[in-house]
């Protein structure tokens, strides 16, 4: 059991909630009487000392804040046994006992080796937006980006519409197609194109000219940016159909804005769970939700095992389009 301080810190790509995660972390803690300190700039920030405590006014003005207040960067030197031995010294000589981690899949995957060499208590939660931590459902930011890329849908769909074209919009997603998928389905898109589904560029044509010959105004497709290039894409489909077609790729506008209720509370709870888990003795565990209830997954299992794009989803997207 913690009896004196813990640290968190953010790491990896930011996403909407980290915020409210940390403020939940933070507070929780100092209302159990344990002090609080923040790792700025990810590992490297715990690589190069810059660590500060924290304390309930650190965090104020935050909840509704996109991005993260303690900030992330890569760090290739915590990559190596020598820099996360002079990381843990850091956290060590300030008597910090335990870390909680907020982020994605690499990040997590530095906190288990973190672990596993120093015994530090580690404790994890998921969050980025591309929502591909195993054993969960949901990771923190991931309904922000999609709200956000739902939101560029309806606007790309009205100018599409007006000029009778076909409009590819290329979202986040290098290996996971939940994000395409989900934004896809919810803005009415004609087609999803994933990472992890197989697609006939041909056919898909064919199916547009056709659709088009029979009087449809616009056509939306969707594309992971793992599942290709929209920009080649859209110059193969305008060439094979002799449809006017354009391109737009969202980029980093899926990682900012304010987070929806569901982030902010989701995370909150999330945070609390986390920094009563850590200051109880817990460690190697992830705190997410899965089904709308707070479920913990193992450290190590969490970043050994590949979450899989739920088939559901494919399906409903082929039967709405």
């Amino acid at each position: 059991m913690i009896k004196k301080a813990i640290a968190v810190m953010t790491s990896g790509g930011d996403s909407p909630g980290m915020n409210a995660a940390a403020r939940a972390v933070v507070r929780t803690a100092l209302y159990e009487g344990i002090e609080v300190y923040g790792i700025n700039n990810g590992y490297q920030g715990m690589v190069d000392d810059d660590i500060v405590q924290l304390t309930s006014r650190s965090v104020s003005d935050l909840i509704q804040r996109g991005g993260t207040f303690l900030g992330t960067a890569r760090c290739m030197e915590f990559k190596t046994p020598e820099g996360r031995k002079k990381g843990f010294d850091n956290l060590v000589k300030r008597g910090i006992e335990g870390l909680v981690i907020i982020g994605g899949d690499g990040s997590l995957t530095g906190g288990s080796l973190l672990s596993k060499e120093t015994g530090l208590p580690i404790v994890g939660l998921p969050g980025t937006i591309d929502n591909d931590v195993w054993g969960m459902d949901y990771t923190i930011g991931c309904d922000t980006a999609a709200n956000t890329i739902v939101d560029a849908i309806n606007k790309l769909r009205d100018t599409a519409s007006a000029h009778r074209r076909i409009m590819l919009v290329e979202v986040m997603g290098r290996n996971s197609g939940w994000l395409a998928m989900m934004a896809g389905i919810a803005g009415g898109a004609e087609y999803v194109l994933v990472p992890e589904v197989k697609y006939d560029l041909d056919e898909m044509c064919h199916e547009l000219k056709a659709m088009y010959d029979a009087g449809k105004r616009y056509s939306i497709i969707v594309v992971a940016e793992g599942a290709g290039s929209a920009v080649g894409l859209g110059k193969v489909v305008e060439e094979k159909t002799g449809i006017d077609t354009r391109v737009s790729v969202l980029g980093h506008i899926q990682r900012g804005g304010s987070p929806t209720v569901e982030d902010r509370m989701k995370a909150s709870m999330l945070g609390e769970k986390a920094a009563l888990a850590i200051i109880s003795g817990a460690t190697n565990i992830v705190f997410g939700f899965n089904e709308g209830k707070v479920v913990g997954v193992n450290l190590f299992d969490a970043v050994n095992n590949k979450k899989t794009l739920d088939p559901e989803l494919v399906r409903l997207a082929r039967v709405l389009a």
